[in-house]
């Protein structure tokens, strides 16, 4: 195919022009650049409601404030994330700058509206790192934290339409994750009311989940909860893991972020988590304890044996918490932060095996969220594992 110079030239200047378009920033009002409760432009342009699905939600697109901070929900209305000195505030989702400014008020102040209708606010800030019409990333930094000698701290708040709601509706204020499911936003006059949507799920009764130890009914990965050799003969076993009841999962770092992910060019054995030192880690699922001791490059290590031949891997622990041949319940504590063995820093280091194979962590886990992902697992005899979206 013959192309004259007009035509590639042509071509040229509307790519250039596309690029140009996806980079130019954002556009708000004079009132919107100033204001911190404004109405959001054509947010119910087609109709009185509308809903997100945060279980939708890839572990890229969202971030928790201040993944290392304690927080607590005051007067309803927000979250005041307590830290430490020189700490970086981040976006929760993906967005535009809407306000960056001192307030009388709240002190030095970032407001991001988020591609997903909401809009989040970060208070109380020691230096603002964003300029109005900035596109951020979730897990991007906005501001450095700020406050006092006694107390670093950011006043967090989520707001729908200029109005502020309990962000804990959201988001869980101690795990940090998102609650998860679809919630609906409803305009009722000048107000905006926030409910769950609730889903009928389809009665699966008839045709059980794990076809060779359906007695389960998939709740649990205790060991004494299902057959010795659930496979039998050979064949494969199909585990949902929503129907692993809440009371038999835990994730095993709560409040913690991803330092160093599973695999890459080191061929990372686990996941790498970091919260703060002599942090409380606990077991993922039900289990007997088959190692609680120093181990090589692992320093203090702890090893759980779950059903069907799971395994997870605990280790850098300052102080294991539990002895070989000990029961454990989802979320009991078994071991503080720490970074004996080979580590640079307190972190917790974990893995998950199969039946002898080492599995991807994130397979089970959503490291954002902090939840188990959405995901049918069908499992093999021989150490095999496929994950299939629900």
């Amino acid at each position: 195919m013959n192309l004259n110079k007009k035509t590639i030239f042509a071509g040229l200047l509307l790519s250039l022009s596309t690029f140009a378009i996806a980079q130019r920033p954002a556009k708000f009002t004079a009132a919107e650049q100033q204001q911190i409760s404004i109405s959001t432009p054509g947010l119910f342009a087609r109709g009185n409601s509308f809903t997100i699905d945060f279980d939708g939600l890839k572990d890229t697109d969202y971030a928790f404030p201040l993944p290392v901070g304690k927080a607590t929900v005051a007067k309803n209305q927000a979250l005041e994330i307590v830290t430490t000195k020189g700490d970086a505030v981040k976006a929760m989702f993906d967005g535009a700058v809407r306000l960056s400014r001192k307030t009388p008020q709240y002190g030095n102040m970032v407001i991001v509206r988020h591609d997903n209708g909401l809009e989040t606010a970060y208070a109380n800030n020691a230096q603002n790192l964003v300029k109005v019409g900035d596109r951020v990333k979730a897990g991007q930094t906005l501001a450095i934290v700020g406050g006092s000698a006694d107390k670093y701290s950011c006043l967090f708040a989520i707001l729908v339409n200029g109005g502020w709601i309990n962000p804990s509706i959201i988001v869980d204020p101690n795990s940090h994750r998102l609650r998860g499911g679809k919630v609906l936003f409803k305009k009722l006059g000048r107000h905006v009311d926030v409910s769950m949507v609730k889903e009928d799920k389809p009665d699966n009764t008839a045709e059980p989940i794990l076809a060779k130890a359906d007695k389960t009914g998939g709740k649990s990965l205790d060991p004494d909860d299902v057959p010795s050799d659930p496979f039998g003969n050979g064949g494969s076993i199909r585990l949902n893991l929503d129907d692993i009841s809440k009371s038999h999962w835990a994730y095993p770092l709560p409040g913690s972020h991803v330092i160093s992910p599973y695999g890459g060019r080191r061929n990372h054995a686990g996941v790498d988590v970091k919260t703060c030192p002599n942090d409380k880690i606990v077991a993922a699922f039900d289990g007997v304890v088959t190692k609680s001791s120093p181990f090589s490059g692992y320093g203090n290590c702890v090893v759980i044996r779950h059903a069907y031949g799971f395994e997870t891997l605990y280790s850098h622990q300052s102080k294991n918490l539990v002895k070989v041949g000990q029961k454990v319940k989802a979320g009991q504590v078994i071991g503080l932060t720490g970074r004996t063995g080979r580590a640079t820093t307190e972190h917790l280091h974990f893995e998950v095996k199969f039946r002898g194979h080492r599995l991807n962590p994130a397979v089970l886990f959503n490291h954002v969220a902090k939840r188990l992902q959405d995901v049918t697992l069908v499992l093999t005899k021989g150490g095999g594992v496929t994950s299939r979206k629900n």
